[in-house]
């Protein structure tokens, strides 16, 4: 029977990056991958077609759906929209709907970029680490929330900060786990000295640390570790955070990798049910100009293949593909550095996909 592949390309530059993972799913097709796939919307794109960001369409879809592979959301377009609408809500919908709390990005220095990066060289040099972020939790999704009247008058918003126990120990399994597929090392980054939540997040974490005696486990506040991915990254293998912190924690490292155009991510569910997509933004201001960055998007693939249909050959020889294309010299605008030849988005698939083939 053929695995399902639900493919959401969102907004702007989301179908133009989208449209090149569809080449790459294509070659492995005609080679008799037992792969099929389908279209849908969210974010902006699903508004505009049946105005909600993530519509029961899509809804029912991506439940029957074994993997979904996912562009990019939002964009200035939509910023009037009242909260409820906005794109960014059906990305937390689909996340929330499909228990997908488990968000795997990894940031990795390729040696063919080490100029693009604003790092020195010997900074990143053989960098290669893993953030797992919870995804379903904490204050994106605490309540209470909303707006008030403070006792003064005044205008005040407020948001809730929220973790069960089942919560973090699912995530801690997932990062324990792993961090025995690697170097067997995983930091839990908390703010315990201040946050109720992350006393219990820390509680919890070393409790379920001591099911895996052979994986190091050590524990850093988020503000130091903002500093640490900066000074030092290389410290890190596998960092394990809420969701909060690991929005902010993932977007920081991504930096390292020299362009957030270069990096892919999962979010996967207990049975590895996953979303996969590139974590940079739907980019308007060079939407539909064939300007796009695709890699992130071809290497979410590869995730898709590694953790949902257990191919770790099919992700191996797409993270080949991109390094061959890489030494070979090709780039897009965001990861060029002066005297380098630019390509555009097709052009860059197209690279990719000659790649794989041979």
């Amino acid at each position: 029977m053929n695995k399902k592949i639900l493919i959401l390309p969102g907004d702007y530059i989301g179908q133009e990056i989208m449209a090149e993972a569809v080449k790459v799913l294509e070659v492995f097709k005609a080679e008799g991958e037992p792969i099929e796939w389908s279209f849908g919307h969210l974010g902006g794109a699903a508004y505009d077609a049946e105005g909600h960001p993530y519509p029961p369409s899509t809804q029912k879809a991506a439940r029957e759906a074994d993997a979904i592979l996912m562009g990019a959301v939002g964009g200035p377009k939509y910023d009037s929209l009242p909260r409820a609408v906005r794109p960014e809500q059906g990305i937390l919908g689909i996340r929330k709907d499909l228990g997908l709390f488990a968000n795997l990005r990894p940031a990795l220095a390729y040696e063919e970029l080490a100029a693009a990066s604003s790092f020195k060289p010997e900074v990143i040099a053989g960098l290669d680490l893993l953030i797992l972020r919870e995804l379903t939790g904490d204050i994106y999704f605490g309540q209470p929330r909303g707006r008030r009247k403070a006792a003064d008058g005044s205008d005040e918003g407020y948001d809730t900060m929220h973790y069960s126990r089942p919560e973090v120990e699912r995530i801690a399994h997932v990062a324990f786990q792993a961090a025995r597929k690697r170097s067997k090392r995983l930091c839990s980054v908390d703010k315990e000295n201040v946050l109720e939540t992350s006393r219990l997040w820390r509680e919890v974490v070393i409790e379920v640390g001591q099911q895996y005696p052979d994986v190091e486990l050590t524990h850093m506040y988020v503000d130091n570790a903002a500093m640490q991915l900066v000074k030092r990254p290389k410290q890190f293998d596998v960092i394990v955070t809420g969701n909060i912190f690991g929005d902010i924690l993932s977007d920081e490292a991504s930096m390292l990798a020299g362009s957030i155009g270069m990096l892919p991510s999962a979010s996967l569910d207990k049975n590895n049910k996953g979303l996969y997509e590139p974590i940079h933004g739907s980019a308007p201001d060079i939407a539909g100009q064939n300007k796009a960055n695709p890699l992130a998007t071809i290497l979410s693939v590869g995730m898709m293949f590694k953790y949902t249909f257990n191919r770790a050959d099919l992700s191996d020889r797409i993270d080949a593909a991109v390094k061959k294309v890489l030494r070979d010299g090709k780039r897009t605008g965001d990861i060029a550095q002066p005297g380098d030849k630019i390509i555009g988005t097709k052009e860059m698939g197209s690279a990719v996909v000659a790649a794989l083939r041979k």
